[in-house]
């Protein structure tokens, strides 16, 4: 009870030095400048960076068009997560024919890993494939799709609704820009996802109905040539999705990584090649302008004093600012110039508070303020230790002492035998006088009075009496 008070006072005094320091958000100064970005054809388009979510260029990004294959990102994310990639998957008739387009054209009752279903639906775009996963993860494609609008609302999905795990054409079947780069923001923190979309070329053993290996290619054109001759292939691009139907139109997601900066770029409706073209010259764009920056390693507005912001001065700070916290700033622009803002909406356990960072009116990321897992050094008060459990003890490097009942009752009764003999001899030092007269004053009055009687004078009286 008494650490757990003392962590809680811990955390006010970490809530109170923080508010101190960002209790007042500072305007927007003049000198707060976003790059312009370049011309594009396509008509709706968006970049993410994905540590912050910042949103570093839009065009239409929020206008709902059919997504065509680029669903499939959802589908293997929501898979990756519930699934193991050794699982075997066995195709059903209504994976066989109840979907259309791309396929790998497997057979009813074949059966396949999981982890290759999962190549084949991103590399290849197989639909049949992508059927026959939502029909292992959920038991049914109707099930499977619940889950998908489920989790594209949790991640803050706000004009997206999913009607299959394939993206053919369906009036109920729709999304956005901004709402795909949340999904590919939240799949691209998966090192199996990240593994599947980077990978070129990839091969399928024979299965129980094809004697044949079967033989997959990225169609990626940024990461691996697939219909041109290289002329879209991009250098830091990572990984990626594309899409098409005559309904929506060519769709892309694609990633990219430079100079510690990971990028999302999602293009929807538009007309090949410019999925390409806009999204290399968007990445240049982005990757010439701007920088990404750790929270801890320039915020100075944290003094040396508040940075142990621990007020029973343990050796190591109760809290501190994650090391993981960055924020995207353009390059023209100083960490300082981004106003923080402190707020307590985060429910981790070990977070107390976290600092939102806005910039030219945009936010730019943010850090949260986490409990170090400092300990308190505590006292041993146990009274039945053993000497070498004492030793052990203090050895580890904690403080403490033992007691020993026998002598602590010996030493109150000392003190209190003590206390009283001190008292004795103040109330006879106060009483001096009064307990002298007390025991010598009659015997001195007697003294005197024998005195008078054996005089010569007394005697010769007693005896003309007596006569």
């Amino acid at each position: 009870m008494r650490n757990r008070i003392k962590y809680k006072g811990l955390i006010l005094a970490a809530l109170c030095a923080v508010s101190s320091i960002f209790m007042n958000k500072m305007d927007v100064s003049a000198a707060e400048y976003w790059p312009n970005g370049p011309d594009t054809e396509s008509p709706c388009i968006v970049v993410i960076e994905q540590k912050t979510g910042t949103v570093l260029y839009e065009k239409n990004s929020h206008e709902q068009h059919y997504p065509a294959s680029i669903t499939k990102i959802m589908t293997s994310m929501l898979a990756l997560d519930q699934t193991n990639m050794d699982d075997v998957v066995t195709f059903s008739e209504d994976a066989i024919y109840k979907t259309e387009g791309s396929s790998i054209y497997r057979d009813v009752g074949e059966q396949m890993t999981m982890e290759e279903c999962l190549y084949a639906l991103m590399l290849a775009s197989s639909n049949d494939c992508a059927y026959a996963v939502a029909e292992h993860v959920s038991g049914s494609m109707e099930g499977f799709v619940g889950q998908m609008n489920e989790k594209a609302k949790e991640l803050g999905c706000t004009d997206t609704h999913f009607a299959n795990p394939h993206g053919l054409t369906d009036p109920e079947h729709y999304t956005t820009c901004y709402d795909m780069a949340l999904i590919a923001r939240e799949a691209y923190k998966s090192a199996k996802f990240r593994m599947i979309i980077g990978t070129a070329r990839y091969t399928i053993p024979p299965t129980n109905k094809h004697d044949e290996e079967t033989y997959l290619q990225n169609h990626n054109e940024m990461l691996y040539p697939f219909r041109t001759l290289g002329e879209y292939k991009y250098e830091y691009c990572t990984g990626g999705k594309t899409g098409y139907t005559q309904a929506a139109n060519s769709t892309l997601v694609t990633f990219a990584e430079k100079d510690g900066m990971t990028l999302i770029c999602v293009v929807m409706n538009t007309v090949s090649p410019s999925q390409w073209k806009d999204s290399i010259n968007l990445y240049n764009y982005c990757f010439d302008n701007f920088q990404i920056l750790n929270v801890s390693d320039h915020e100075e507005r944290f003094s040396d004093e508040n940075k142990d912001v621990d007020s029973l001065n343990v050796n190591e700070p109760f809290a501190e600012l994650d090391k993981e916290g960055v924020i995207v700033l353009p390059k023209t622009a100083e960490f300082s110039e981004a106003t923080p803002e402190i707020s307590y909406e985060n429910k981790e356990d070990n977070v107390i508070a976290s600092l939102k960072y806005t910039f030219a009116g945009r936010e730019v990321g943010e850090a949260n303020i986490i409990t170090t897992g400092a300990k308190i050094e505590s006292f041993l008060f146990r009274t039945n230790l053993s000497e070498n459990e004492t030793e052990n003890s203090l050895n580890a490097g904690g403080k403490g002492f033992h007691i020993n009942v026998v002598k602590v009752i010996l030493v109150i009764i000392g003190l209190l035998a003590f206390a009283a003999l001190v008292y004795l001899i103040k109330v006879l030092a106060d009483n001096f006088y009064i307990i002298k007269h007390r025991l010598f004053g009659n015997r001195e009055n007697k003294r005197r009075y024998r005195t008078i009687k054996d005089t010569r004078k007394h005697r010769r009286k007693r005896w003309f009496r007596r006569r």
